[in-house]
């Protein structure tokens, strides 16, 4: 039986596990099993391997996309630049880390905007936004980081409202930010909503629910908006093929 999982701490639902068990089912994928390992510490991930030999590759989430990086053997070329690992390839014990977060929501920027990707506000300063960025940067996207504290390299919601330029030049908003996940669905990114146009484009990485706060507002104001579905689709099928490369 081949082996993958997913580490992290808490797990109290997880998109992986579902979305593997019924790819398995439904491609009649008879010999893989996909398992949740909640592990309180990063140490634990050696134990999780040394119980289950026969382990070809792991998902990583929240704490530990950062933390696992010193039980790796190698990191991707694109991983090393985000600093952050969500997919892990093993094969005979050499451990590769790898970001398929950036993978998806590359690919799915492109699906859905084609070449012409207008330049790009990307809201926080978390592991998500690093992958984001990357992929903003291979695509040739010019952006601004947006947090709610000032630092070196990045705007404040605070500039947003005061500035119009920023919303008038930048009509992509990529939303990094957890904000809007379910049960809070009311909360969103404190952008300056009335200067929404017609010309703006949401991409919004949280996927439950469907349709966040933010992505109503701008598509009450003429524009568009999609959310993280497609790339968290897209960044499974991509921990799929790096485990079978």
């Amino acid at each position: 039986m081949r082996k993958f999982g997913l580490i992290g701490y808490p797990l109290t639902h997880s998109f992986s596990k579902k979305y593997f068990s019924a790819k398995f089912e439904k491609e009649r994928i008879w010999n893989c099993e996909f398992e949740l390992y909640e592990i309180p510490q990063i140490a634990d991930f050696e134990k999780v391997l040394s119980e289950n030999p026969e382990m070809e590759g792991m998902s990583v989430t929240i704490p530990y996309k950062q933390e696992v990086i010193p039980f790796l053997n190698e990191l991707d070329s694109a991983c090393e630049l985000i600093g952050a690992v969500n997919c892990i390839q093993i094969r005979n014990g050499y451990r590769k880390g790898f970001n398929t977060d950036y993978i998806g929501f590359k690919n799915s920027l492109k699906n859905w905007l084609g070449k012409e990707i207008p330049r790009a506000l990307v809201l926080g300063t978390g592991g998500a936004s690093k992958a984001v960025k990357v992929a903003l940067k291979d695509l040739g996207v010019s952006f601004l980081a947006v947090s709610r504290n000032p630092a070196e390299n990045q705007i404040t919601y605070a500039d947003l409202k005061s500035n119009s330029d920023f919303m008038i030049n930048f009509p992509l908003i990529i939303n990094t930010t957890p904000l809007g996940t379910f049960p809070k669905t009311e909360e969103m990114p404190e952008i300056p909503v009335e200067m929404l146009t017609e010309s703006h484009r949401v991409y919004d990485l949280v996927y439950n629910p469907a349709e966040t706060t933010l992505m109503k507002a701008c598509i009450e104001r003429g524009g568009k908006a999609k959310n993280g579905m497609d790339m968290l689709v897209l960044q499974a099928e991509a921990a799929w093929t790096i485990w079978n490369s």
